[in-house]
């Protein structure tokens, strides 16, 4: 289904002021940039309306202040960053509205750039106050929604704020839908879902809905470990959702109902790289076990004759990172995949030792020439700082967003642009 509303393309621009929402949402606590792929999926975005020679006012959020000014905080460094990816002078204001704010926006001229300060400084922002989206409408005559990582929440500057203005998609919003919509309603077969990350609970509607419309599903990452808990295994002090117990039983038996249809796969790790900690120098232990353990038989697991006979791992030890058998059949299932999404790192990626599953993972996607979607978050982090973003067909900004997308819900962020 092709994107259903207006853009920045159906509607006259020309020399007028624009708010664009963008997602910068990228500073860590101590105000330091940790990546820059959602400012760089903006420029085509900045730069369209550059050629329309509008007057840009850019607004974002970052972290979380809790309604107050917080200097670490401060999208100012992101101005800096922005002007040199550019090569065009963005100002920085010192607050997002007021008098002085909207007095520098007026004396703007067609073509300049401003970024206004962190909108969440602001306690209005998050609960979606009508008053404060009328201060921020009253600064342009259209809006242009580009955060696609914050559109799945109903803030002022996302939902109410379409009340008080015109509000379009961006190209960046509008590629981000398009995409992912696509990928799900109609993908080339096979499609395999990856999902990994720390929490079941962030991803039941999603594995629901991949249940219906997937030929695999791969689980890694610290969600795994709650799957693996479900099904009676020995997890040691591995990090696992004691609240998603039941949820993960329950997405178990859907998807054995599915697997005894045939055609399809749900396959969680069969051995593990552990560790006593998460020291750098702590050892790393290799652990095993088999599928006759386990609480759900007929989930496919194979152990392929590793010789392995546990109900689990050393109580002493976490998992970390998927091992060499899951690797294969993981490598093996991506080999024959024509669409991949992938959500989340398979292992513990802040450590060396245990990036090695994410990262054969990355490499198998690219080798198999399927086309290929990545979600943000740590998932689309990983891919970067491993200098991969290149070789997939779309990494995504959007955590939050592109895990509610793909599990069918609507965005109000999205809902309420005009229709085309």
């Amino acid at each position: 289904m092709a994107f259903s509303k207006k853009t920045l393309k159906d509607i006259n621009l020309k020399q007028k002021t624009v708010l664009l929402r963008a997602d910068f949402n990228v500073l860590d606590e101590n105000g330091k940039v940790t990546e820059e792929l959602r400012v760089k999926e903006t420029l085509p975005t900045i730069e369209y309306l550059l050629q329309q020679n509008c007057k840009i006012v850019i607004i974002s959020h970052a972290g979380r202040p809790e309604g107050r000014a917080n200097p670490k905080l401060s999208l100012r460094i992101i101005a800096t960053r922005l002007q040199k990816l550019l090569n065009k002078p963005v100002k920085f204001l010192h607050d997002c509205i007021g008098e002085d704010i909207k007095a520098a926006i007026e004396n703007m001229k067609p073509g300049q750039i401003v970024l206004l300060e962190n909108l969440r400084f602001h306690k209005e922002e998050e609960v979606n106050d009508i008053y404060f989206a009328k201060q921020l409408a009253d600064l342009a005559e259209v809006m242009v929604q580009d955060g696609f990582g914050v559109v799945h929440r109903a803030h002022a500057s996302t939902d109410a704020i379409t009340k008080y203005i015109p509000a379009v998609a961006g190209l960046l919003l509008e590629k981000e839908v398009d995409t992912i919509t696509r990928a799900l309603e109609k993908p080339k077969r096979p499609l395999v879902a990856i999902l990994g990350g720390a929490k079941v609970s962030d991803k039941i509607e999603l594995l629901e809905n991949f249940i219906d419309r997937a030929d695999f599903i791969v689980i890694g990452g610290a969600m795994a470990n709650t799957f693996l808990k479900a099904m009676g295994l020995e997890i040691g002090k591995s990090i696992y959702e004691e609240s998603a117990i039941g949820a993960a039983k329950k997405i178990l038996r859907q998807a054995q109902q599915r697997i005894d249809k045939g055609n399809f796969g749900f396959y969680l790790p069969v051995d593990a790289l552990t560790a006593k900690s998460l020291a750098p120098a702590e050892k790393v232990v290799y652990q095993a076990w088999n599928q006759e353990s386990l609480l759900f038989p007929g989930v496919a697991l194979t152990l392929e004759g590793q010789g392995k006979s546990t109900a689990g791992i050393d109580k002493q030890l976490m998992m970390l990172d998927i091992g060499e058998v899951s690797l294969r059949h993981i490598e093996e299932i991506i080999a024959s995949a024509k669409t991949v999404l992938w959500n989340g790192p398979v292992g513990y990626t802040e450590l060396p030792q245990f990036s090695v599953g994410s990262r054969r993972t990355a490499n198998a996607i690219i080798k198999s020439g399927a086309m290929s979607i990545i979600g943000g978050g740590d998932s689309g982090a990983f891919i970067e700082k491993e200098g991969l973003g290149k070789d997939f067909s779309w990494v995504s900004t959007g955590g939050g967003a592109g895990l509610e997308l793909m599990a069918g819900k609507k965005l109000p962020g999205v809902e309420a642009l005009l229709d085309k």
